[in-house]
């Protein structure tokens, strides 16, 4: 499995050496098409209407419970190809509401990686 390489710090996209746009291959390339699944909007990706989580109707301005927030980018770090098994771990709320945590990968290969929220 290939990717576009994103800039880790930009989200956009980088060039290789000869300057043609870069691409990421497995297991990385998993790992960023969880990191880019669970940060984007449901229904946002033209290209795949059914990617994302439900910011919009179940987590932004709502009262969630962890675990089902937790369910939820696990069910869709398991929509994206290549995964084989996901566990996010929540591991703190900031003072200004940012939520912090990891997705824990298993990946249909058996490899294992990591992806931070």
């Amino acid at each position: 499995m290939q990717t576009l390489l994103l800039d880790r710090s930009t989200w956009d996209l980088v060039v290789d050496a000869s300057g043609s746009i870069a691409v990421a291959s497995a297991p990385y390339a998993v790992a960023q098409n969880v990191a880019c699944a669970v940060r984007v909007f449901l229904g946002e990706c033209w290209y795949n209407t059914a990617l994302g989580l439900p910011y919009l109707t179940n987590i932004l301005g709502r009262t969630q419970s962890a675990a089902l927030f937790r369910a939820d980018v696990e069910q869709t770090a398991l929509s994206v190809e290549g995964v084989a098994q996901a566990v996010c771990v929540l591991t703190g709320l900031s003072p200004a509401r940012r939520l912090s945590g990891i997705i824990q990968l298993t990946l249909t290969d058996g490899s294992q990686t990591v992806v931070s929220l």
